[in-house]
């Protein structure tokens, strides 16, 4: 294996330290292969390069290595969490890889003389209480409208709530205390307050005491009203502990993790108990499973075994399970109690409890309640992944139709990339064109993009569409067309090989669509022609009789007939998945660029120091940017974060 490294990467890792460290491997375009970590680097990367490991998977990526990096560090438990940053962040192509997922939701206690409930998610301010993370914005609603009907915690935003004169109908139907209006004295609101969060945290008992001392409290003074109303208070929070099976007594945040693995796939399910209530659950499916997986087998934990003898592999499902532990719990809160179907590592959960600041508990055989949440998170992680594995058995089926169905090359579906185009206005006004993207058997709508279209007659549909493919398509076939110029001759393979890093990023994509018949088309063909971009990758999609769904007809630029796939066609369902995502995204950037125009909402936003949350505090204070236009600075400057030196600027950029 070492002929094909040069002498200077051989030599760096000759010099390495017999120490702790995590290392990185680099392809010749500068992407990170792999990210590892040792106990000992020398012995661990010098075995990479010294043994033979044939055609397998760990043979072919360390062929591809041509750089690496190291970094050593004091402990074990330092190099794993450096190990899992820098996977998180590089996202080598050999690691186990858990996308990064939206942040989760919280229940947030905004500070006020009155604080409100709200649904949170971003960063956390001190200034206020957070209680989460939740698995999901449903688990955060429902815990809001649980506290709004026994505490009776109002929601509403505090312009609005600074302006009511009468209660709102949440009071009316005993979902709010109405403190807007003086119906509750603040030391009470402020016991409801401590009320819920305490039971948030799980202390219900300690609620319902308080709640029975406050009761009878209000009993011996003749005050049956109030102690009506915390006896109901009382009868709520019971019927919520039957319902949901919160145990008053036992665990109150745990965190409860179940993998399965399944025809190279996996699944890791969370679920989160919080307060002693089981919240909900989230899959999470990682990537390179089956690559992470063959070049851990192929490696010799050389930290504790010798070349003769090396330590068994860890079962696949371990090594899913603590990539999620290792790389999840860098950014999220984590709980004392972890309830696992897999035994980790003891070095793992010492790492975590380290970065955590608190001691870390992992769980491998739960009894009694742990032992029923954990069989709930592992049937639903079977379920997930046999979902998972039929979505994409059916999404795969799909492209393979709609290649087959076309007649293109098909040699690698996973590639298969397809680019289609809208263009949507109102009359001529705000015209924008959109251009979707489908890869890897899915939407990829980080990739989509819309383009502003100027400079042409009013309506003009086919100007518009020359204008994004021109801009669109221009650049990249120019760069292309250079790139090609500066290969040498010869074998078209080796060539490839041989290009550049950015030659091999330039790549146009295997169909184009446009959503529209032969005028559209043509126009099309016209600018892949003044391209020198191939025909055949443009496709149009004409209405059929009637412009009923299920008679599209697809229009090619390189002169074959039209074809009809038949409503039932899973190619013509692809299709029009395409095509309506096209315009829905065209069709709402467009609406929001004409709001601005109509509204002038974006004078607002391009006075320094405006952002969205000010534009909306003013907007929603004075009705409109008219009213926004027609008040006085000291007005403006009455507007929740708006000072008075802000609020003479927007006066002055309004007159």
């Amino acid at each position: 294996m070492s002929d094909v490294h040069s002498d200077q990467l051989l030599s760096e890792v000759a010099a390495l330290p017999q120490l702790p460290g995590v290392y990185r491997y680099f392809d010749a375009a500068g992407a990170v292969l792999y990210v590892g970590k040792a106990r000992n680097l020398k012995k661990r990367v010098a075995n990479y390069f010294q043994k033979s490991h044939g055609g397998t998977r760990i043979g072919h990526m360390i062929s591809k290595i041509v750089r690496m990096e190291t970094t050593v560090v004091r402990s074990e438990a330092e190099a794993l969490l450096l190990e899992n940053n820098l996977i998180k962040t590089l996202k080598p192509r050999y690691n186990i890889l858990f996308r990064d997922d939206k942040s989760y939701p919280y229940l947030k206690i905004a500070s006020h003389a009155f604080p409100r409930l709200a649904y949170y998610r971003g960063a956390v301010d001190k200034k206020h209480r957070y209680f989460g993370p939740y698995p999901s914005a449903w688990a955060v609603k429902e815990s809001i409208q649980l506290l709004q009907k026994v505490f009776r915690l109002r929601t509403c935003e505090d312009t609005v709530y600074a302006n009511r004169t009468r209660p709102c109908l949440l009071y009316q139907i005993k979902r709010c205390s109405g403190p807007c209006v003086g119906y509750i004295e603040p030391e009470a609101y402020a016991q409801d307050v401590a009320s819920a969060e305490a039971f948030l945290m799980g202390d219900t008992q300690l609620v319902l005491t308080k709640l029975e001392q406050r009761m009878m409290t209000h009993a011996e003074k003749l005050e049956f009203e109030q102690a009506a109303e915390l006896r109901n208070q009382m009868s709520a929070i019971s019927r919520v502990l039957h319902q949901q099976s919160i145990e008053i007594a036992s665990d109150k945040d745990v965190d409860i993790l179940a993998v399965k693995v399944q025809g190279g796939k996996a699944c890791v399910n969370l679920a989160m108990v919080r307060g002693g209530r089981h919240l909900g659950d989230r899959p999470y499916f990682p990537v390179h499973v089956e690559d992470a997986a063959q070049i851990h087998h192929g490696e010799l934990d050389d930290d504790e075994g010798d070349d003769a003898s090396p330590l068994p592999a860890d079962p696949i499902e371990v090594q899913v399970l603590e990539a999620f532990i290792a790389q999840h719990y860098i950014d999220v809160p984590v709980p004392a109690t972890l309830v696992l179907s897999e035994q980790v590592s003891r070095e793992l959960i010492e790492a975590i409890s380290q970065q955590a600041g608190a001691r870390v508990t992992a769980v491998f055989q739960p009894r009694e309640q742990r032992r029923h949440w954990l069989e709930m998170a592992e049937t639903n992680a079977k379920l997930q992944l046999a979902r998972l594995l039929a979505e994409e058995g059916s999404q795969q089926a799909r492209t393979r139709a709609l290649t087959d169905a076309l007649e293109l090359a098909s040699d690698d579906l996973d590639d298969f990339r397809v680019e289609c185009f809208d263009i949507s206005h109102t009359a001529g006004e705000a015209t924008q064109a959109s251009c979707v993207v489908f890869e890897h058997h899915a939407m990829q709508n980080k990739e989509y993009r819309r383009y502003n279209i100027e400079g042409i007659t009013p309506g003009d549909d086919y100007a518009a569409m020359r204008q994004v493919l021109h801009r669109r398509y221009g650049k990249l076939a120019e760069a292309m067309a250079a790139e090609t110029d500066a290969l040498p001759p010869g074998d078209a393979e080796s060539d490839a090989a041989d290009a550049p890093p950015k030659a091999r990023t330039l790549r146009m994509p295997d169909l184009v669509l446009v959503d529209g018949g032969k005028g559209q088309v043509s126009m099309a063909r016209e600018v892949f022609g003044e391209l020198g971009l191939p025909l055949s990758l443009i496709v149009g999609v004409e209405k059929g009789e009637g412009r009923k769904v299920g008679l599209e007809e697809l229009v090619f630029a390189d002169g074959r007939e039209k074809v009809y796939l038949g409503k039932d066609s899973a190619a013509l369902m692809l299709v029009a998945q395409i095509r309506d995502e096209a315009h829905r995204f065209a069709i709402t950037g467009m609406r929001a660029k004409r709001a601005k125009i109509r509204v002038g909402g974006s004078q607002l936003e391009d006075i320094p120091g405006i952002g969205p949350k000010r534009r909306a505090r003013l907007l929603q204070r004075f009705g409109g940017i008219r009213g926004v236009a027609a008040a006085s600075v000291e007005d403006i400057a009455s507007v929740e974060g708006i000072a008075s030196d802000l609020a003479e600027e927007i006066y002055k950029a309004l007159h």
